[in-house]
């Protein structure tokens, strides 16, 4: 076993000692060693659950004959600093975590891990880490909250709730998270990655959509730990169950399901640290030949991730698109199987919520990429969010420097009908920690102008948001991106159907203004947000931490 360099042996006796005086028993120690490695919080919704998710791993671990090792990283709720400084540090949190993972299993050579996560950051974090180690791992999520006592309605609701600040009308009546703990049960970033775990083969099937107060998912913590203990023994690491094929089959199903324009950011990093590349011009080929089968709240639809388990979840999505030609079944996953022998059989139980290919809701991808001047290495939309009349838009610009002045001006009524709102040095860099604009998008959507105001911006936006709003435009504003030399009145349109994003200045005046343009200086020079923004790579890349740019060369592209 792996932690046998670090236990056996006449001179590994102070590692033994070490570990036998916090509590463990010789025949304990002898045993495989099974990093499980919670998130727990009891600060919010998300995290507050996975105690009892832990004790069912750890359970499944000692029934299976292997020494359960525990121990904590962090969890961040975005939600709870929208629209405050604190917002720069969700996304640094992503790779502060996959580090953290990283050193509790590689400093005391553990044999595998299983990592417990919910929410946005956290589970591409374990994810990366995971992939980086390769060693047996399993992922499984917390789960996910019952939907609002009230159910979800359009999502007016909550955008009033979060543009109050703005228009001053809101009232809370029930608490709109849920009537208990565990991720949001609408299609954001947390359940968007737990899904893409499972299509990976990394992640319990049923991740995405078993609430965390049914039994089964006790069960299935059980089960994994209980299967950790037997991939230790058959030696099963990351790398004989994640291929290529296995990240085209995530972009597939990302497109097929609406998932959060973040996934733009998390699949390339988790490639990344399995050493493949994945850029905006697959996710682009994804869109263009994958339609869009499900779409669930908020993106316009009724239906809640709770309706989506029910009429079939991942499974009917998965083999369906298999018989479909989308989706390669052979690949392998945690079970022992393939992709295909774990969901045979599957169907969809309700066609109104997981639609057949010859009924979908787009014939396209539930996310699009943009080119054009103002983003010359690409941006990002989510489609499957955005009403008919602001597929195409062209608009006057309204420019701001900061997320913080878009929210003043937007309090002083400065964006009107028809507007181009452009945010910008909200980048990886500049931010610097790319923060998320759910709030800004709201205060869009509470006041009536989401079916003409569009917003660009470098930053990116919450699983949550909907609308005509793009983000992670590369180059980014302080890297010399155009973006940083809009001026208000300037003249912007996009076109999804085209793929196109254009700023309408001519190259003469551009070149005036970049002459005379000065980067503003970084707005934090100590710290982990300095640390973080001088290794970022760009949106492009997935803002993850790079400390060798070098390194990305020897990535293999997954449609190489």
């Amino acid at each position: 076993m792996r932690s046998d360099k670090m236990k056996s042996g006449p001179d590994r006796f102070l590692s033994r000692s070490l570990i036998a005086a916090g509590g463990l028993s010789e025949e304990q120690i002898d045993k495989p060693l099974i990093g499980v490695l919670n998130s727990y919080t009891n600060f919010f919704t998300g995290h507050a659950h996975q105690k009892s998710v832990e004790r069912a791993v750890m359970d499944g671990i000692l029934m299976g004959g292997g020494t359960p090792c525990v121990a904590n990283t962090i969890a961040l709720c975005d939600g709870i600093c929208e629209n405050t400084p604190g917002m720069r540090y969700p996304l640094v949190s992503r790779d502060v975590i996959a580090n953290s993972v990283e050193a509790f299993c590689e400093c005391h050579s553990l044999d595998g891990v299983i990592c417990i996560g919910s929410c946005d950051k956290i589970v591409p974090g374990m994810l990366m880490a995971i992939m980086r180690m390769n060693i047996p791992a399993i992922f499984i999520s917390g789960g996910m909250s019952l939907p609002p006592e009230e159910g979800y309605d359009t999502g007016e609701n909550f955008a009033n709730m979060m543009a109050a600040g703005v228009t001053g009308t809101y009232a809370v009546k029930k608490n709109p998270c849920g009537p208990n703990p565990g991720c949001n049960c609408g299609m954001g970033t947390a359940v968007s990655m737990q899904m893409m775990s499972e299509v990976l083969g990394i992640g319990m099937l049923g991740n995405s959509t078993v609430p965390n107060c049914y039994n089964e998912r006790t069960w299935m913590a059980q089960a994994a730990g209980k299967r950790i203990v037997e991939m230790v023994h058959e030696d099963l690491k990351l790398s004989d169950i994640v291929s290529k094929q296995s990240f085209i089959n995530c972009l597939r199903i990302d497109m097929m399901m609406g998932c959060s324009t973040n996934t733009t950011l998390h699949l390339p990093s988790i490639a990344a640290e399995a050493g493949y590349k994945i850029t905006l011009d697959d996710f682009a080929w994804a869109s263009r030949n994958t339609p869009q089968i499900v779409k669930l709240y908020p993106s316009i639809s009724p239906h809640n991730v709770l309706d989506f388990g029910r009429a079939g979840g991942m499974r009917a999505v998965i083999n369906q698109a298999i018989e479909g030609g989308y989706v390669d079944g052979s690949v392998k996953t945690l079970y022992g199987h393939t992709l295909g022998e774990m969901v045979a059989g599957a169907k969809a139980l309700n066609t109104e919520i997981i639609h057949p290919f010859d009924q979908p809701y787009t014939e396209e991808g539930g996310l699009a990429i943009l080119y054009g001047n103002l983003a010359p290495e690409g941006c990002v939309i989510k489609t499957g969010g955005v009403l008919p009349e602001m597929l195409e838009h062209t608009g006057r610009a309204m420019v701001y420097d900061s997320e913080h002045e878009c929210y003043e001006g937007m309090m002083r009524g400065e964006v009107q009908a028809g507007d181009c709102v452009v945010i910008r040095y909200e980048g990886p860099v500049a931010g610097p920690g790319m923060r998320e604009m759910l709030t800004i998008t709201h205060c869009i959507r509470a006041l009536g102008l989401d079916r003409s105001v569009s917003l660009i911006t470098d930053g990116r936006f919450s699983g949550g948001s909907v609308g005509g709003v793009i983000g992670h435009v590369c180059p980014e504003a302080c890297k010399g991106g155009l973006i940083g030399l809009v001026e208000s009145g300037d003249t912007i349109s996009y076109s999804i159907p085209n793929g196109t994003i254009e700023l309408q200045v001519s190259d003469e005046v551009l070149a005036e203004r970049r002459a005379k343009w000065v980067c503003p200086p970084p707005r934090v020079r100590t710290g982990l947000l300095a640390q973080y923004a001088a290794l970022a790579l760009p949106a492009t890349q997935g803002a993850r931490m790079c400390g060798d740019p070098s390194s990305l060369d020897d990535l293999d592209p997954i449609r190489g």
